[in-house]
């Protein structure tokens, strides 16, 4: 079974990796976008109508695809005062609880952010722009990625409460704990 959970972790890594790079591929292109923009309207006065609001459908997007990735890889940021102070059973605890109330708090966003991408399709709503952009649009990205981080924690939940039960403390450290200084050092310096 644990090995099964080991392709699942890598597959959605894996996953979270492309999304990532896309997200930055199309930040990039956005940056391009704007800094054109900008050029255009100094020398010529002319103006890449819309760059603004299409950088901003492709940051939120880019956001949301983003939390996968550093959850996946450990990247959040926590308050880790009294936490390195425990031992490693606690800390395991720790970490499924804290696992389990950021998928509720992801859970109730993400349908919300579903609630609204149904009423702005069923009213054909669009942005309040020159492009008029059909706001369901930009939302399928922006929400896939809220889904799609849904999915990766309820998977590492799962997977953690597993380990949990079979007193595994080590692997609810490397799934769903913070990356010790060592480990920080080790991706930093890529030694393995």
């Amino acid at each position: 079974m644990s090995a099964v959970f080991e392709r699942l972790h890598g597959g959605f890594k894996n996953i979270s990796q492309v999304a990532v790079w896309l997200g930055g591929f199309a930040l990039l292109l956005s940056a391009i976008m704007v800094t054109l923009d900008v050029i255009f309207r100094k020398l010529f006065g002319l103006t890449l109508s819309g760059s603004d609001e299409i950088t901003g459908y492709v940051f939120a997007a880019a956001t949301t695809w983003a939390y996968s990735f550093c959850l996946l890889n450990r990247s959040n940021i926590r308050i880790d005062a009294l936490y390195n102070t425990l031992s490693i059973k606690p800390r395991a605890v720790l970490d499924v609880i804290g696992m389990m109330l950021l998928a509720y708090y992801v859970y109730l966003l993400t349908v919300s952010g579903f609630e609204m991408f149904v009423e702005n399709l069923e009213y054909n709503s669009s942005a309040q722009t020159t492009l008029a952009t059909p706001l369901w649009i930009p939302q399928v990205f922006w929400l896939s990625g809220l889904a799609f981080f849904l999915v990766c924690l309820v998977f590492l939940v799962i997977y953690g409460l597993f380990a949990l039960l079979r007193k595994d403390w080590l692997t609810v450290s490397r799934i769903a704990g913070i990356k010790t200084v060592e480990e920080e050092i080790s991706e930093e310096t890529f030694v393995k």
